[in-house]
């Protein structure tokens, strides 16, 4: 089993790191009118419209701070980290995904990610797919907004710039921002963002970052800073320990998006009261260690380590909305 794990990370981390780009200029703009700027554009047929962003897969391996649109091994390894992700949300959502000049992972190391050039030419491409999306698909159907790691932080922005309008906030099913950090700062500057409170309420932010007991600092939750969270075990916002038993299933995905290895009941977890982080307590933190990240920071696995408990959630919420706008879509 470990020797799986191992395989399936190593391949990931291999993957991202032979991506290399050139020096991005700011008329590389894609034109999302054209297919080719989408990684997805209207897969499937579910009963709500997803847009989702990716994490970050370029490791600037030639110096670039912003993903080039021209490079196709970047392409490669962007469709193929989307794909580790899709099948939570397939089921349920029509998928739409931009390309776009993703920031590259020095600029995380650097830690200057959270404002900046880099920062808006990789927010300017999500806003501009953003519309583009809105424009083209139907004005009465529910959204999901997705993201993991950067994709997290561009969907927060979103959130926070275009949600304020009622009729658009009415459309959210969820927000699944993990892997980033919303704190009570970012909730008083946006007072329009909700926080989950459940398994069941709309029109919500989702989002929860994972780290073994002792971590108290990472790249993304740096030590002083307490987020926001909810359990996806047993759907609280408290400390309340959720056991293993309420892990419905961890997968190991690949970038074709095929479950390798599926594991139920793999961990339990709680979130910290003082970081606000999710402790996961029921594995070893060596044998989900990554070159990207210190042990025991599992950022790489917060979906996957959860992967069947965020699959059925994105149909529960779906389902609520339906309900709850049932008698309008009738009408």
């Amino acid at each position: 089993m470990k020797k799986t794990i191992r395989l399936v990370l190593s391949v990931f981390v291999l993957v991202v790191l032979l991506s290399s780009c050139q020096t991005v200029h700011q008329d590389d703009s894609p034109d999302y009118s054209d297919p080719s700027a989408w990684a997805y554009w209207c897969e499937g047929d579910g009963e709500a419209d997803l847009f989702l962003i990716c994490p970050t897969v370029d490791m600037g391996s030639t110096g670039n701070l912003n993903m080039s649109m021209d490079d196709n091994d970047a392409r490669r390894s962007f469709v193929g980290a989307l794909n580790m992700e899709r099948g939570i949300y397939e089921d349920t959502c029509t998928m739409y995904a931009p390309f776009y000049r993703q920031m590259t992972f020095p600029v995380y190391e650097q830690r200057i990610a959270g404002s900046g050039e880099h920062l808006e030419i990789a927010y300017g491409d999500v806003k501009e797919a953003f519309e583009h999306f809105l424009a083209q698909v139907e004005d009465d159907r529910p959204i999901v907004l997705a993201g993991f790691s950067q994709g997290a932080q561009l969907a927060l922005m979103l959130l926070e710039e275009y949600f304020d309008d009622p009729e658009l906030a009415d459309r959210l099913v969820a927000a699944y921002c993990i892997g980033w950090p919303v704190t009570d700062e970012d909730l008083a500057e946006h007072p329009h963002l909700r926080m989950a409170q459940g398994e069941d309420d709309t029109g919500v932010v989702v989002t929860f970052n994972s780290e073994a007991e002792g971590i108290d600092d990472s790249m993304l939750v740096p030590e002083g800073m307490k987020t926001n969270a909810i359990n996806p075990l047993n759907w609280r916002t408290d400390s309340t320990f959720a056991d293993r038993s309420l892990n419905k299933g961890a997968c190991f995905t690949d970038y074709s998006g095929a479950v390798k290895q599926e594991i139920p009941g793999l961990t339990g977890a709680y979130i910290d009261s003082e970081r606000g982080t999710l402790r996961v307590v029921d594995v070893d933190p060596e044998d989900y260690s990554s070159s990207l990240f210190p042990d025991g920071v599992y950022h790489l696995y917060d979906y996957q380590f959860f992967f069947r408990n965020l699959q059925e959630n994105v149909l529960v919420r779906t389902q609520a909305w339906l309900d709850a706008h049932e008698p309008a879509m009738a009408a």
